[in-house]
């Protein structure tokens, strides 16, 4: 399950600005209610019409430190626009997690650390009417 919440010091979708801004959702635990493990490997669905006006991302974070997470990919995150990223038939993406690349998904795999915790922000740039009314809204962490 995700958290809403708005950038600044605005309480969780206080502040609607419809296709100006950022608006992010934070998660730390799979859909079983597990927190997240590195050394696991977990799958989520990034559903299509991702309403961003201008792009989304997600960034997997060290809750300890609450920086990126320190692995050997550059960027422990991805996004519609730097990355070139394999997209379903039905336009979601699903993006792989843990501490090696799922065979065939490389490209939407973001690297973890085994042995330490890690949570996730998905960042909607621009976002849209779907994010605020919460009819889009992102899939669930599930264990692999």
């Amino acid at each position: 399950m995700f958290f809403y919440g708005a950038t600044g010091n605005t309480p969780a979708m206080a502040l609607k600005m419809i296709g100006k801004g950022s608006q992010y959702a934070y998660n730390a635990r799979d859909k079983n209610g597990q927190f997240l493990e590195g050394s696991k490997s977990y799958k989520i669905n990034i559903p299509a019409n991702v309403p961003a006006k201008d792009f989304w991302s997600v960034v997997a974070y060290d809750p300890q430190t609450r920086s990126e997470l320190q692995t050997a990919q550059a960027f422990p995150s991805k996004n519609n626009k730097r990355d070139d990223l394999d997209i379903n038939k039905d336009g979601s993406v699903d993006l792989y997690f843990g501490p090696k690349a799922p065979k065939g998904h490389e490209k939407n795999w973001i690297q973890t650390v085994p042995g330490k915790g890690w949570m996730v922000l998905i960042r909607l740039y621009g976002p849209l009417e779907p994010w605020f009314d919460e009819s889009w809204k992102p899939g669930d962490f599930e264990p692999l």
